[in-house]
């Protein structure tokens, strides 16, 4: 009878065991349907996103982005097949961004609507496209050096 409870036992702690790994891999997988900007560059970046949201298009920023990290723009499974990116090197004095036009502002900021940026207090900054494809979860990675300047 002994034997046979330990042998239970173990069984149980089997299964445990199973179902936790489990549990974790399902946990990690949800945890990464997002979308993150990750700095390969040798300086800070300051990272805005755009998107179509069920309203209008909307901005949002700042997110500061160490060299050799990444951040999380977009939480949770990506509803848009576009987004939109615009990442600035302040150190540098360069940009990656792009022909769409949305607007920005020099602090943190969420912004409904792409028009009228200027007569409503906002910046004009042009951001490059990021399709997605139908995948819910994407990593855009900026390397190298500014391809533009940063215009005041």
């Amino acid at each position: 009878m002994h034997e046979k409870a330990v042998h239970c036992s173990a069984t149980l702690y089997l299964k445990l065991a199973i179902l936790t790994i489990i549990l974790c891999f399902l946990n990690v997988k949800a945890a990464l349907a997002d979308l993150r900007v990750c700095n390969n560059t040798e300086n800070a970046l300051d990272v805005s996103v755009g998107y179509k949201s069920a309203r209008d298009w909307t901005t949002q920023g700042w997110w500061n982005i160490s060299s050799g990290s990444c951040a999380v723009v977009q939480n949770g499974p990506l509803q848009a097949r576009y987004y939109y990116i615009y990442a600035a090197d302040r150190v540098a004095q360069g940009a990656w961004g792009g022909s769409a036009s949305m607007c920005t502002h020099v602090k943190r900021f969420v912004i409904e609507g792409a028009d009228d940026c200027a007569a409503r207090g906002y910046d004009l900054t042009g951001f490059f496209e990021v399709d997605t494809g139908s995948l819910r979860d994407w990593t855009v990675r900026i390397t190298g050096h500014p391809p533009s300047a940063i215009e005041n």
